[in-house]
């Protein structure tokens, strides 16, 4: 079965860094629709973000941030438009116009390359965190578990949690919980990590210690996208952040210039509700 897609564009997007032609993508969101039943979510979004780039979406809810997640690693199925990460399309292959969807198993084998920490964790409760890390590496990757168990270890020590490996979920907080799945997140080595609303679970003091996880993996240059409510976040991490609002971008920027000089007055209108 295939799909007609075009890549129009229909976004109001504006001329953010992220935009820019002074690097290559390493995400392409491009013109991409997305409804369940009547209700248009995403109506022609464009997105570009570079290798290295921080990219924060901010926006009210409903306005489409986490559907836009959710497509980019096609656990939602886009209805017209495409995505590629590292210039491979995701969850189609191109055939002239046309765009056939692959199978699931050859989707998830892409989903490896998309890290994705969702809002409630998401771990295993039956596994040990070390076991919960492990999983993708050792079932999907093959990798040999001593290897695994070892880079685990590190990524560990990279959260704060190197003394948790042989806990449960349930035997830690719920900041330590969503550290846990950063750091299965990265065991795969992705190309790019997404993040949707990473702290909106989290009791306001635990905040911290996940917002301090996902600096430094800007500072390392690691590609992200994160979908969040901390406008003090996207102010001192973000190389650009990005407005949506009714399923489509109503600008986007570096932060000191969207957050301090928005154009588009539904983006004052937001800010001034959230600074």
């Amino acid at each position: 079965m295939s799909t007609e897609h075009t890549g129009g564009s229909g976004s109001e997007a504006g001329t953010g860094r992220a935009g820019s032609a002074d690097g290559p993508p390493m995400v392409e969101v491009r013109g991409v629709h997305k409804s369940f039943g009547a209700l248009d979510v995403l109506r022609g979004v464009d997105l570009r973000v570079r290798t290295g780039e921080v990219t924060v979406v901010l926006g009210p809810s409903g306005s489409g941030k986490s559907t836009l997640l959710r497509s980019i690693n096609h656990l939602e199925k886009l209805n017209r438009g495409y995505v590629a990460i590292d210039g491979e399309l995701i969850g189609y292959r191109r055939s002239g116009s046309t765009l056939h969807e692959l199978k699931e198993r050859e989707v998830l084998k892409q989903r490896l390359h998309i890290g994705f920490v969702f809002q409630n964790f998401n771990l295993f409760p039956h596994l040990t965190v070390v076991e919960n890390i492990i999983e993708a590496p050792v079932s999907a990757l093959r990798r040999p578990r001593r290897a695994a168990v070892e880079q685990a270890r590190a990524l560990l020590e990279r959260v704060g949690l190197a003394d948790k490996a042989d806990a449960y979920p349930r035997q830690l907080s719920g900041g330590q919980q969503q550290r846990v799945a950063i750091a299965r997140a990265l065991a795969p080595e992705p190309k790019v990590l997404l993040f949707d609303e990473p702290t909106s679970a989290l009791d306001p003091e635990l905040v911290g210690e996940v917002l301090d996880v996902i600096k430094d993996l800007a500072r390392s240059g690691t590609t992200m996208i994160v979908v969040t409510h901390e406008i003090g976040f996207a102010r001192e991490v973000a190389d650009t952040v990005v407005f949506m609002d009714e399923g489509v971008i109503v600008e986007q920027g570096p932060p000191a210039e969207l957050l301090d000089r928005p154009r588009h007055t539904r983006t004052k209108a937001f800010l001034s509700k959230v600074l």
